[in-house]
């Protein structure tokens, strides 16, 4: 196996064609396909289901491919430091809860290395989901939460895909409302006060159970429900029906604006929120600076 399958196979998985793949490689049809034949029998798997369409990535093929940019990342790092080359297009990946703190600190990692050309992406998504893509290398960090309700049995899981899970802050939790909901003049928010009002969380799909519910409490009883996948549904939401949800109270005001407030929650809970990462691999330099910047704007937003 040599760097040069490696980015070899990358280039075909980016361009989903043999053809494609060898003209921006700049090397032979024939020549690349033998080239890929050979590594498929080396690892002795499929990376590629050939089709009249062009190729189609494997489930293994996938992971493998997470491990192969890997390689290169820190191949390209050595030949940055050594060789003074820049890397052509940098790479980064992040899996997460709906976190406005997640959001302003990968914005800053693109600031310090987008330069011309890269491909960085920022998943806000389910909570299974998050330690799937952590697991596969699909995103080289996760963020979420744990509390006493979820965490052993979400310890448990990325202990089994082989995960650690490194806390970053300890919340109490906290209710978003509007700043013209009738309770926004209270200092502190009750669930009792709560009750007449429809809440809102974040749906979880096939994993729709109380141990991935991306809000604390979720096992409570509410008469008015509301299930949605994204930020901005929410709070528009939360904003025209006068309803709220329940998060760990970082709140940005540049992204989320002046119409939504944080209220404490008088709940004796608290929600560790963390990262999750692979665990015998060292973080690459975006991933470094990326928990850096995470730890900034928690300071700033708390």
């Amino acid at each position: 196996m040599t760097l040069q399958q490696l980015r070899y196979i990358v280039t075909v998985a980016e361009t989903g064609n043999i053809t494609e793949a060898a003209k921006r490689l700049f090397i032979s049809q024939p020549s690349l396909t033998n080239a890929i034949h050979e590594l498929e029998k080396e690892m002795q798997i499929t990376i590629f289901h050939r089709t009249n369409k062009g190729v189609s990535i494997s489930n293994e093929g996938d992971v493998f491919l997470s491990y192969a940019r890997q390689v290169l990342d820190q191949a390209n790092l050595l030949e940055e430091k050594f060789l003074n080359k820049k890397e052509q297009s940098p790479r980064f990946s992040v899996s997460c809860q709906h976190y406005s703190f997640a959001v302003n600190a990968f914005v800053d990692v693109i600031r310090e290395f987008g330069g011309d050309k890269y491909d960085f992406t920022l998943r806000e998504t389910q909570t299974y989901e998050i330690i799937e893509d952590v697991s596969r290398l699909k995103s080289e960090i996760g963020i979420l939460y744990t509390s006493s309700q979820n965490e052993k049995i979400i310890q448990k899981i990325i202990s089994q895909n082989g995960l650690k899970f490194e806390p970053l802050f300890t919340a109490k939790p906290h209710v978003f409302i509007s700043s013209e909901h009738p309770l926004a003049h209270k200092k502190v928010l009750t669930l009792e006060e709560l009750e007449e009002y429809p809440y809102l969380s974040f749906e979880q799909g096939d994993y729709n159970s109380f141990y991935f519910s991306e809000e604390i409490l979720s096992t409570l009883d509410r008469s008015k429900n509301i299930k949605v996948r994204d930020r901005a549904t929410l709070f528009n939401l939360v904003i025209g029906l006068q309803g709220y949800t329940v998060s760990s109270g970082v709140i940005s005001k540049e992204l989320n604006g002046e119409t939504i407030i944080a209220k404490p929650l008088a709940v004796d809970e608290t929600m560790r929120i963390g990262i999750i990462t692979q665990k015998n691999m060292p973080l690459s330099r975006y991933g470094t600076a990326y928990v850096e910047y995470l730890k900034r704007h928690i300071s700033i937003e708390n």
